[in-house]
């Protein structure tokens, strides 16, 4: 008689593990924090805190951990498998918000802070990039730490909400992220709140199966998060989810950390670059000439013959 099949180290299919990532990024809020903005800083927390909250009461082993995904820094917010169940769901000292949301938004206040300290002082054109690789890292990480447990766990997933600008300088380690997310079956979506679409995320949910949506209206940002990004995985089987109008696949060089249409691929380590290179700064492969070199190099000797 063949033995019974290991037991599933998964609690049920309709338990999960959510790994929020949240942009904080101090130049990307008071950009948008301007009279005609429809979100700012403290409405987009309260949507957030909402859909934390709905989270947990959909089921009791349901587990949230939230990452700040700052300008100089990213690091950990909540993580409710510390918390204690009855700690989590009764009210707070003003008797409006849940438990959980008290520990947060302090741990979220000293992050700020920590992350306003390490800024430098020189004034920044624009709306730079805010550390999205280091908070997928940290994020695989968890979730790496969970599968490694032993114990029973419910199915991880990531949700980006993400609204500064993608930095070209961050592709490779982005990339890397997206790939180790794929391997390891982990879904990554995307709320993208800011005024543009972000090929990073975009790439990253189409390869990992995950969910992007860049919402249309900001003031609906918990229907939003509640009807799209709250379902468990199992359940999105039987749903018409939104899926994105396109996908842009265009890479980042190494050289200048530019976003590129066309470029030159090392054929050794799969650098990419914008311009023909005679040596691979990644590498250091040796690049012969390329084809329109040599071609001209030629109509020059041809007289000379």
């Amino acid at each position: 008689m063949a033995p019974p099949p290991p037991p599933s180290k998964l609690y049920s299919d309709d338990v999960s593990l959510i790994v929020l990532l949240l942009d904080t990024n101090p130049y990307f809020w008071t950009a948008a924090s301007n009279p005609s903005s429809p979100l700012s800083f403290s409405t987009f927390l309260s949507h957030v805190l909402s859909f934390l909250n709905s989270i947990l009461l959909l089921n009791q082993l349901n587990q949230i951990v939230v990452i700040a995904t700052g300008y100089n820094s990213c690091g950990y917010v909540y993580d409710s498998s510390l918390s204690s169940l009855s700690k989590m769901t009764q009210s707070s000292g003003n008797g409006v918000l849940p438990g959980f949301c008290e520990e947060l938004l302090g741990n979220l206040e000293g992050l700020l802070e920590k992350d306003e300290k390490l800024s430098s002082e020189e004034s920044v054109d624009g709306v730079p990039a805010s550390l999205l690789s280091g908070s997928l890292s940290i994020a695989l990480c968890y979730i790496q730490r969970i599968f490694r447990s032993g114990l029973l766990h419910p199915q991880p997933r990531i949700l980006c909400l993400h609204g500064s600008p993608d930095g070209p300088e961050q592709y490779v380690s982005v990339m890397n992220a997206i790939f180790s997310a794929q391997r390891s079956m982990v879904p990554i979506d995307a709320c993208v709140i800011g005024s543009q679409h972000s090929a990073f995320l975009q790439q990253a949910s189409y390869i990992t199966g995950g969910v992007y949506l860049k919402p249309p209206l900001l003031e609906g940002l918990f229907q939003y998060l509640s009807t799209v990004f709250a379902i468990d995985l199992h359940s999105r089987n039987f749903l018409q989810l939104p899926k994105p109008v396109g996908v842009d696949f265009r890479a980042s060089c190494f050289c200048h950390k530019n976003t590129i249409d066309m470029g030159y691929i090392c054929s050794v380590c799969l650098s990419i670059f914008c311009k023909h290179q005679k040596e691979c700064t990644t590498c250091g492969s040796v690049f012969g000439q390329s084809q329109a070199a040599s071609v001209s190099d030629r109509k020059r000797k041809d007289p000379q013959e």
